[in-house]
């Protein structure tokens, strides 16, 4: 049985990671009793507008690898329209005041988040090691949120893998929550040794280290935006 091997963010060397800058979406309003600018409820949420903007969202990003990897200036742009339709369409005004919405396994639709130029070939991310799966889990008893990402190696017998990341949450506001790096570790033991020149790099694309703000929440999907200007869409997982 593969070993689990884990690491210390706090004794890896990080290196700087752009942001992407976006505007606030059309659902960020200035919310006084907090005095900043939050996300608020839609005063009345369309159910039809948003299965529409969801399936239009589907469409734009069939075969993008959750955008991981890059794409046209135009369709990032079209995706980012998109979803900030659907935060102007956010049913719940506090999802941190209601957390047991957010409990349980998401899968990671899109990401501003980029692998590209030297970034992906130092991480052997163009034919030699493949992405699979992102699921975050929510704990909400433990305030714990588990970030895996899987990843396939060819060239060693298809070796399969995962970076696991744990962080803990603290509720700032009825939509942010300020995140803390806890552990990390990768599996099997070859994953390892594949990465380990470049463990920083890979951490400090990954790492949820900062604020996030939950812009959309529904039974199915969610969307949230870091305090790097990274945006996120995820789907709640049919098993949980």
């Amino acid at each position: 049985m593969a070993q689990m091997t884990s690491f210390d963010l706090r004794t890896a060397r990080m290196r700087p990671w752009s942001s992407f800058s976006t505007k606030l979406p059309n659902a960020t309003r200035y919310n006084a009793r907090l005095g900043r600018m939050g996300p608020m409820a839609s005063a009345t949420v369309a159910p039809h507008a948003v299965s529409s903007i969801k399936e239009q969202l589907k469409e734009q990003l069939t075969g993008l690898d959750r955008g991981i990897f890059g794409m046209a200036s135009a369709k990032k742009a079209s995706i980012a329209a998109l979803i900030q339709q659907l935060e102007a369409q956010n049913p719940v005004a506090a999802p941190i005041d209601n957390l047991q919405l957010l409990a349980g396994d998401w899968n990671l639709l899109y990401s501003t988040i980029t692998i590209t130029g030297t970034k992906r070939t130092k991480l052997g991310l163009r034919e030699f090691i493949k992405l699979g799966n992102f699921v975050q889990s929510i704990d909400v008893e433990n305030n714990l949120a588990v970030n895996r990402v899987e990843f396939s190696v060819s060239g060693l017998g298809m070796i399969q893998g995962s970076l696991t990341i744990r962080a803990t949450y603290r509720q700032t506001s009825p939509s942010r929550v300020d995140i803390e790096f806890k552990d990390a570790s990768l599996v099997p033991s070859q994953l390892e040794q594949l990465f380990k020149q470049n463990y920083d790099l890979l951490l400090s694309i990954f790492n949820p280290q900062g604020y996030l703000d939950v812009t959309y929440l529904d039974d199915t999907h969610r969307v949230g935006r870091d305090d790097k200007g990274n945006v996120f869409y995820l789907q709640r997982s049919s098993s949980s």
